[in-house]
């Protein structure tokens, strides 16, 4: 039998947890091919939306798929995102929420370069030097 996710659970309890405090709930999505949100508002390969009751129409959250209709810049979109690209989902008045580690399409965590090693040089500094005089 195959594993079943957490993260859709954890998304909708986080939804209804913000909805029952008076909080905005907010998705932070890594946009893929996948995602189909307006391609304006994406900024750095991710949107945050607000899914809030007052600002979707039809919000569904399923364990696969979020999709809703909203308005960006007063045109309607029907928005779909896939539940493996959420990468957070938070309340905008204070920040709380759960944040996920993404995942690509086929279902592993997405690669990140390695971290440089303490011991390495500091990258040379950019631009004009500059030098002060000490008496």
């Amino acid at each position: 039998m195959a594993e079943i996710s957490t993260k859709p659970y954890l998304i909708r309890a986080l939804y209804e947890w913000c909805a029952d405090a008076g909080y905005t709930p907010q998705l932070l999505v890594a946009v893929d091919g996948r995602t189909r949100v307006p391609p304006g508002f994406v900024k750095d390969g991710q949107i945050v939306l607000n899914i809030s009751a007052g600002a979707t129409r039809n919000l569904t959250l399923e364990n696969d798929w979020i999709q809703f209709s909203a308005r960006f810049g007063g045109v309607s979109h029907e928005i779909s995102v896939p539940v493996d690209r959420v990468a957070a989902i938070f309340a905008r008045e204070n920040g709380q929420g759960l944040h996920f580690e993404p995942v690509d399409a086929s279902g592993e965590p997405e690669q990140t370069p390695p971290p440089a090693p303490d011991d390495a040089p500091p990258a040379p500094p950019r631009g004009k030097p500059s030098l002060k005089v000490v008496k």
